[in-house]
């Protein structure tokens, strides 16, 4: 079979390797469509595992398994991490924390022509496509997920909330999406480039700030009655960007960190100001069971859909373009690598 091996940024190969080899209840599935994240594209994150197969927002079809769970057939939703369900972090709905979670593994990777999937997680975070699903919806289910637990089990956004998107990429534009969905009264879009700023207008922002030429912190106020935000969700990685979130945040409010800095930078916090204020500082990794069904299920209802928010897909062997369009940024949001065309195109 055919995968796309990525050994650097901008050195993405499709390379020749042997189907994976079935354990007793796992699954073979031939791949359809598997979107690129961006977390796939950051040099810290990326260079620490390569050469390796990515791709962790994969959809397909069943074609060889003894599972007493799923048949030869069907059309799944394929989460690449799987919980134990036991441990005291899954009890506590902290799933990415769980040894289980982490230790699992789809195999190779979503961007191959067939992918084995281990018994546990077909179990624990795998399920099948609704009927009038199609794989490329099916591929948003991990993102949205994302965004559901960080809204939802993270922020503890409320309907009403005035919300920050900072960073209007992919997430971005899902975060938008979904927080309009809850029930954001004002939502508020930050980003530098024109194309995105546009596009998260379309998406519902009330107010787009292009924050190469405008102070957010003021524009943030303005669209606040002076109050601020009471959810900031910071999309980018960076020190600058979690900064500006926190100066945006109204007196008891919640800012998310979304993507992780690198280990060794640190965020400078006032105690102080966090005290007085109410603030709360929290984070979100990754999502759970819970967040993978009601991501289809707000899929299902046409909050966020593929044709919303895709605006380019490129075949297997233009997988390093396709890594190179999520790199630049620039005027896109969602790439998916549609894998196998023919099966695509069904739903």
């Amino acid at each position: 079979m055919r995968v796309a091996r990525i050994h650097d940024l901008g050195d993405v190969r499709v390379e020749a390797q042997p189907l994976p080899e079935l354990k007793p209840g796992d699954a073979l599935v031939r791949m359809a469509v598997c979107g690129i994240c961006t977390s796939d594209t950051l040099p810290w994150y990326v260079r620490r595992k390569t050469p390796a197969v990515l791709g962790h927002e994969p959809t397909g079809t069943i074609v060889k398994t003894d599972s007493d769970l799923f048949s030869v057939g069907d059309r799944l939703f394929i989460h690449h991490h799987a919980p134990c369900m036991t441990c005291r972090h899954c009890q506590r709905s902290e799933y990415s924390l769980c040894t289980t979670w982490r230790a699992s593994a789809i195999d190779p990777g979503g961007l191959a022509e067939f992918v084995r999937v281990p018994a546990h997680n077909l179990q624990h975070d795998c399920f099948r496509l609704p009927d009038e699903m199609s794989f490329e919806d099916g591929a948003l289910i991990e993102p949205v997920a994302c965004a559901v637990q960080a809204l939802k089990r993270r922020s503890r956004m409320q309907a009403g909330d005035r919300v920050l998107i900072l960073g209007a990429g992919m997430m971005g534009q899902i975060l938008i999406r979904v927080a309009r969905h809850y029930g954001a009264s004002t939502l508020i879009a930050a980003d530098r480039e024109p194309y995105r700023l546009r596009k998260a207008s379309k998406a519902g922002a009330n107010v787009a700030v292009d924050v190469s030429s405008t102070d957010l912190a003021a524009a943030v106020r303005n669209a606040t009655e002076g109050d601020g935000a009471d959810l900031v969700v910071v999309c980018p990685g960076s020190i600058a960007a979690m900064t500006s979130g926190l100066e945006c945040v109204a007196p008891g409010g919640t800012v998310c960190l979304f993507t992780p800095a690198e280990a060794h930078e640190a965020l400078p916090v006032s105690p102080h100001d966090l005290w007085f204020n109410h603030v709360t500082l929290t984070t979100s990794y990754s999502c759970g069971p819970p967040d993978t069904r009601e991501a289809a299920d707000l899929i299902g209802k046409g909050a966020v859909t593929a044709d919303q928010i895709v605006t380019h897909r490129f075949s297997l062997d233009q997988a390093g373009e396709g890594f190179d369009t999520v790199s630049e940024a620039g005027e896109s949001i969602k790439t998916l690598i549609i894998i196998d065309p023919d099966q695509a195109r069904t739903v």
